[in-house]
């Protein structure tokens, strides 16, 4: 029963992520890409602060009058500062040209699909890097990585005088960036992962608006036009999205977790395809298809 909640709850955080490429698209429209990020990062930094803080109020409540580790505690409360801020850092560049690579699709191009699917190519990225740390790697992950190269052919040679978009590039730059915050996020398995997320996305929201600050004229009038996405992306994308991961993936073998996030890619290409009405070509959907079953096929157990 456990984990078919867990599924539920993962499958729910998939839907979150997978349509959060439509409010990107849609706030890219209206708001510079430093600007959205800002925005987007210090609403789910505050929203996981607020989580925080009722946490703890709850759990001193639940605990009074028992007795408790004062080493345990002080470790528990402790706030990851050096980690988070090592993956704020990475997160910031990630979601810089994942966001800029959006902005940037010319009128007529599905965005929030293309996008969805070179982004969730980190998945095979992530299995390839593994071999360069000292894993064999396994026939199945060459054909993995063969099937999303094809797919990737396949989805982003259809435009631009050279037969490929400037937001293409710019969107897998984002999928390398998403790839080694994934190793670093590894690296700091131990920490407290609520208060890393928090403070990583504060570090992302200040970069953000001195980038902001720097190279763009900030409109409150766009961004006032631009609020449901920025409260999607924020309190929806980075807030709870991640929260229901956290929540949805204990007591779930993590290969199960992982396939049902990737699903974010899919629902990408459809929230796209009935929210904005970004249609993608026979040849766009084979190569996103392809790319899909290479993601599936990285997630197969190997013994």
């Amino acid at each position: 029963m456990n984990n078919i909640k867990g599924s539920l709850i993962l499958l729910l955080t998939a839907f979150i992520w997978g349509t959060a490429f439509v409010a990107q698209t849609s706030g890219a429209g209206a708001v510079g890409t430093f600007t959205f990020n800002a925005a987007r990062s210090i609403v789910g930094a505050l929203f996981l602060a607020v989580v925080i803080v009722i946490k703890n109020v709850l759990d001193k409540r639940n605990n009074s009058g028992k007795v408790i580790n004062t080493e345990n505690e002080s470790h528990l409360q402790a706030w990851p500062l050096g980690a988070g801020i090592i993956c704020g850092i990475v997160l910031f560049a990630a979601m810089t040209f994942q966001q800029y690579g959006i902005s940037v699709y010319p009128q007529g191009v599905a965005a929030s699909g293309r996008s969805g699917f070179i982004t969730a190519t980190y998945v095979v990225m992530v299995s390839v890097v593994s071999v360069f740390m000292g894993k064999k790697m396994h026939w199945i992950t060459g054909v993995s990585v063969a099937g999303c190269v094809a797919g990737m052919y396949l989805l982003c040679m259809s435009g631009g005088v050279s037969g490929i978009y400037l937001g293409d590039v710019l969107v897998f730059m984002g999928a390398i960036c998403f790839t080694i915050h994934i190793l670093v996020i590894d690296k700091f398995s131990s920490a407290d992962s609520m208060k890393m997320s928090c403070i990583q996305f504060f570090v992302c929201g200040v970069l953000s608006a001195v980038g902001m600050l720097f190279t763009e004229t900030p409109d409150i009038s766009n961004i006032q036009a631009a609020w449901l996405p920025l409260l999607y992306a924020g309190l929806l994308s980075c807030g709870v999205g991640y929260t229901l991961q956290i929540v949805g993936q204990k007591g779930i073998n993590p290969v199960i977790a992982s396939l049902i996030m990737s699903l974010e890619s899919v629902i990408s290409a459809l929230a796209g395809w009935v929210i904005l009405g970004q249609v993608l070509s026979p040849k766009e959907i084979l190569g996103c298809v392809l790319m899909f079953v290479a993601i599936i096929i990285t997630q197969i157990p190997i013994g």
